[in-house]
């Protein structure tokens, strides 16, 4: 029989292998899954000397792993379990051989009736029923998943799959609300407190690793979110989902090769198009951009609408290309087919048509269609009340007089989105060359970043009416996301 069909007992210790538990008298010790196996190997050659590379197999089984995972293992072990009455380690090294559990175990074998079975296996089909929610990036899905995952979590609280999903539904349902006067920062705090028990639990899991990433970037600590995907990708090279992590936080040459690298293993996977796509904008490139979206388009087309990787946001920046080409028919066509994704429920539906409406308003009142343009701006603001350029062109398309602001009032902190909306004022004064000389400074005082990739395309600013006068802020923008 294998060791994780049996019991074993010694000290005042028992390994059950059937529950994936250690218990210190009666009470269960916190070990992760992958530690379990190794104790478990050990405790099935009690008193003899196991191979280190027996070890590695019992508790990574295929994985590439170095010595140091094991001796961490080693060492979480010797912590969980202490020492025996005569005070010496119960894991012991034997030099140059391997480890030893130095103890006097007890077996014990027993058949498991149905509802052991069924109690082993239904946190497993949670943990995938809660995945599969998660991966349709739906709304309510993402809700249900966080209730399927914090059950998951209070069954097996050592199992880092467990955190990992439980932390992915968190952060997702703050990005629910991150563009809202009060997004939900306590899910996101929750799901950074899970997404580290996930790398503590298991240093050695990948999708760990890559889940704290996002989570990392969300709360501001940008470089240390590059290196946990970049551990995450070392770990597991092949994975779509790690590569796809990066690209979406990444920006500049690094992200435009992770949405590559997605897309390689991941073919026609639309948000990996889109990602590529706002590099390529940035840099000025928008006929490369319009062709990588084209091509997200049309493999989002071949996977059929209710594809759990269909994508958002495609086809309104499509129509800003449009847009800012000055076809106006096509920009308005790609619109309409972006605001139809709004019944759908997806995680970013809002947000993309909320930005949608708000180009539809600009592109109305550009043409002095006043009435078309509040009412356009009004669904902006109806999704997201903080928009500061619908705001701006909703108040224009009801007449309100709003004198640009000087330079001298802008506050040295503010954020380039905040910039943009008070060179969005002196542009539709006339004043582009004040406009783009705030913007201009304002790129150049920032850290690297995505910020103000969109003004090639914005269609307030609308930078096509003055290209001269924006050609230093754009080249500046282009030299940021290389």
């Amino acid at each position: 029989m294998s060791p994780g069909g049996v019991a074993y007992t010694f000290g005042i210790f028992e390994l059950d292998g059937r529950a994936r538990q250690l218990r210190r008298n009666g009470e269960r010790v916190a070990l992760s899954d992958r530690y379990l196996s190794v104790l478990l190997h050990l405790a099935a050659h009690a008193g003899a000397v196991v191979a280190k590379d027996d070890l590695v197999a019992a508790g990574w089984g295929d994985t590439a792993v170095g010595d140091n995972s094991l001796e961490q293992a080693i060492s979480a072990l010797r912590r969980a379990l202490g020492t025996n009455a005569q005070g010496n380690q119960y894991v012991e090294t034997v030099p140059r051989q391997g480890y030893r559990l130095a103890a006097e175990v007890v077996r014990v074998l027993s058949a498991a009736t149905n509802d052991d079975i069924d109690a082993l296996l239904a946190p497993h089909r949670a943990l995938l029923d809660g995945r599969a929610a998660l991966e349709t990036l739906e709304r309510d899905q993402i809700i249900r998943s966080r209730d399927v995952f914090a059950r998951v979590v209070a069954m097996t609280p050592d199992v880092a799959p467990a955190h990992i999903g439980l932390a992915n539904a968190c952060v997702l349902q703050f990005e629910m609300t991150r563009a809202d006067e009060t997004p939900d920062v306590d899910a996101l705090k929750l799901a950074a407190r899970h997404a580290y028990e996930a790398c503590r639990l298991d240093t050695e899991n990948a999708e760990a690793w890559s889940t704290l990433s996002f989570i990392l970037e969300r709360i501001g600590k940008h470089t240390d979110a590059i290196a946990a995907a970049r551990r995450a990708i070392a770990l597991e090279p092949d994975n779509w989902r790690h590569h796809f992590r990066l690209a979406s936080i990444a920006w500049g040459e690094e992200r435009l090769r992770a949405a590559r690298r997605t897309l390689a293993l991941l073919p026609g996977f639309a948000l990996g198009h889109w990602l590529a796509a706002s590099v390529l904008v940035a840099r000025g490139m928008l006929d490369e951009a319009a062709r990588e979206l084209d091509s997200g388009i049309a493999g989002g087309t071949r996977s059929g609408a209710d594809s759990r990787f269909s994508g958002v946001a495609l086809h309104w920046l499509r129509g800003l290309i449009h847009l800012a080409k000055g076809d106006e028919t096509a920009a308005l066509a790609a619109f309409e087919i972006e605001l139809a994704n709004e019944a759908r429920g997806h995680l970013y539906a809002r947000e993309c048509c909320a930005n949608t409406w708000y180009a539809i308003g600009a592109s109305h009142l550009r043409h002095a269609r006043m009435a078309d343009a509040a009412t356009a701006f009004g669904h902006t603001l109806e999704r997201l009340p903080k928009h500061v350029m619908a705001r701006l062109g909703c108040a224009l398309a009801e007449g309100k007089r709003l004198p640009p602001l000087e330079p001298s009032q802008l506050q040295p902190t503010a954020s380039i989105d905040e910039v943009l909306g008070i060179a969005a004022r002196h542009a539709l004064s006339g004043s582009h060359d004040v406009a783009a000389r705030l913007v201009d400074q304002a790129l150049s005082a920032a850290p690297a970043s995505s910020a103000g990739w969109l003004l090639p395309v914005d269609p307030l600013l609308n930078i096509g009416a003055a290209p001269a006068a924006w050609q230093s802020a754009l080249a500046r923008l282009s030299a940021r996301a290389i």
